[in-house]
């Protein structure tokens, strides 16, 4: 069953253009992109870009979608009136989330069924930004977690969750780059699961897990410190 769904996505965001990368091979292929170019976009791209530094860098959106009829929208704002007004004739059944900032109600509400998130972390223990570097400093597995997304931060019904072995050579940089690779294929599962629909849901408990923002550079610092020198407890070898 093919499944009609909209793609929102930061300008050029690698974690996003991953996950469309992964998508499209799995022939999940959105009725419309929607890139966000704003001082936001460009903050986290960067960011990510950094966080990924010395990694295979995914295709550029339009040579993705090169030989594919995917029209490709841009607003100054997901959450503004020109997305919903995009998004409302739309119609789509379901919102993937490919590296946005957080999505507001109004926005939400539009999609027939859900909105679909894949999330670079182990919910329900790290919620919100970082959660690599936190994951390393706290010295807690890595992994990816596609879940529906409701108002609040990574709080969603989880569809599929599932850790990413990390190796005694594994750099920060690396394990980021295979979480996005990760990400993306739990992002795969979840939308074909929901088109055939089979998709889980596991409630979180509110009452486990922390929602963290940016880690600060000391602290990342030491969890990379610690994965340097074998001393983080989650090796996969």
């Amino acid at each position: 069953m093919s499944l009609h769904f909209s793609f929102l996505v930061l300008e050029e965001h690698p974690y996003g253009r991953e996950m469309l990368r992964i998508l499209l091979e799995n022939d999940l292929v959105p009725s419309m992109i929607i890139q966000e170019v704003s001082k936001v976009g460009d903050e986290e791209r960067k960011k990510f870009l950094e966080r990924m530094a010395g990694q295979p860098v995914p295709p550029r959106l339009m040579q993705l979608i090169s030989e594919k009829k995917i029209p490709v929208y841009c607003v100054s704002n997901h959450n503004d009136d020109t997305c919903k007004e995009l998004l409302t004739t739309n119609k789509p059944d379901v919102l993937v989330l490919g590296g946005t900032r957080i999505i507001k109600p109004k926005i939400l509400e539009v999609p027939r069924q859900s909105t679909v998130n894949s999330h670079p972390g182990l919910l329900p223990w790290l919620r919100g930004s970082a959660s690599v570097g936190w994951a390393l400093y706290k010295d807690m597995p890595q992994g990816a977690t596609a879940h529906f997304v409701v108002p609040g931060i990574d709080t969603g019904d989880i569809i599929v969750s599932r850790q990413l072995p990390v190796y005694r050579h594994d750099t920060y940089e690396s394990i980021n780059y295979h979480i996005a690779i990760l990400a993306g294929e739990l992002m795969a599962e979840a939308v074909t699961s929901i088109a055939n629909g089979e998709a889980p849901r596991t409630p979180q408990d509110p009452n486990v897990g922390e929602t963290f923002k940016v880690i600060p550079d000391d602290l990342l610092e030491e969890g990379k410190q610690r994965l340097a020198e074998s001393r983080y407890s989650h090796f996969a070898d």
